[in-house]
Parts: structure tokens; sequence; C-alpha cells
């Protein structure tokens, strides 16, 4: 993690408070994971599990860093709770592949409450895998409700709202080269907050709740 504060680009500073892990930083970071899975999984039948849709940066830089052969294929997952807090997850999108008796990795972007990494790897299990391991791009142990872990980590991040690189908010930013710490003011933004979804909305509140208390 960088040790200063780093600023957006000028056009980004109205909507993105500061920089916390650059492009360079992310590039090193994806290529190391990579080293280390190409090691792991040498000589093996993997197939690797990417979880749509905040992934796909993170993933394609992971994938043109692996020169091992795999197979790759996708879950949807989405929350559906019609604004309840107790969300039900739905899954939106089924495997294609067969993963009976082969190596799965499951990539994600950010690993938070642990919620949707929990019920996808209930579901896989029931496919048979040999063995299943984690890879995330973030982990943000701070706001763990349940125990998931991940075997690869990019980076340990604090409770921070981040956006960019695959990352995004009311569907914006993704494209971000970098991850940023979204400006607190674009939370009260009423433009976006209808287009939330509720996932993205408990996340959100559990960013401001440790604000608060950080300001008691």
């Amino acid at each position: 993690m960088p040790n200063r504060i780093q600023k957006p680009p000028h056009h980004w500073r109205k909507e993105i408070d500061f920089i916390l892990i650059s492009q360079e930083q992310l590039a090193r970071r994806v290529h190391a994971l990579a080293r280390q899975i190409e090691k792991d999984f040498a000589g093996r039948d993997l197939v690797i599990v990417a979880l749509l849709n905040g992934t796909v940066v993170f993933l394609a830089d992971l994938l043109r860093r692996l020169s091992l052969p795999l197979r790759l294929d996708f879950i949807g997952v989405s929350s559906y709770g019609g604004g309840t807090e107790s969300a039900e997850l739905v899954f939106t999108k089924e495997l294609r592949l067969d993963v009976s008796g082969r190596d799965v990795l499951v990539v994600d972007d950010i690993l938070d409450t642990g919620k949707t990494l929990a019920q996808v790897m209930v579901k896989l299990r029931k496919l048979r895998p040999r063995r299943m391991k984690i890879c995330v791009l973030l982990d943000k142990p701070s706001r763990r409700v349940e125990q998931v872990s991940a075997h690869y980590i990019g980076f340990e991040i604090p409770n921070h709202f981040v956006v960019g690189y695959g990352l995004d908010y009311a569907e914006r930013y993704r494209n971000l080269p970098f991850v940023g710490v979204l400006h607190p003011a674009m939370y009260k933004n009423p433009d976006f907050i209808p287009l939330l979804s509720l996932k993205k909305r408990h996340l959100l509140q559990g960013v401001k709740n440790t604000v608060e208390v950080a300001a008691t």
C-alpha cells in the first residue's frame, strides 16, 4: 500500500478522494499473483471460475500473465431483496463447464462480508471439484461476517468505499486504471443512490457507520 496519499487526475478530483492503489502497483501485484498461481497449479486441470461483473478487469490482466493451460467460465450472483435488510442471493448465470474432479480457482474482485463467496463456494462444492482455491484482488477483513478467506490476495485494504479497476458505484468508475476511494460527497448524490444494488447499499452503509463511529 502507498505510504502517502496520491491525488487522482484533475478531472476525477470532484468524485475520487484519493488513489488507494496505483496502476503501477496493480500491475506488479497481478504479475506476482500469476507467478504464485502458476506454481501451485502446475500440471493440474485448472478451471477458473470468475464472478461477474466487477472481476472482469482484474481477471483479464491476470489471465494474460498465466502461461499454464486452463479453462474459463463465469458465474453471476445478484442481491435481491426489494429494499429489505435481508437480501437473497440469486444466481443469474450458472456454470457451463463441468468442474467435477478438476482444480477450480474462484476469482473475485473484493472479499468484503464474505456472504457472496460463502454461498458460491457451497454451490461449487456440490459439483465435486478436486480442490478449490479463492483469488481476490482486494480483501477487507474488517467487514467480514462469514468465515471465508482467500488463498491469493492482491491487497488488504481498510474499510474505504473503493472504485476503479472493475469496481463500481452505480455502474460507474469501472474503467479507472487505479483503485480509488470514492469522495464522501458522492454518497449523497440523488442521481446514483436509487441505482445501487442492495449489496452496494449495505456496503455503503458499513462505510458510513465506520466514519460515524470514528468521529464520536
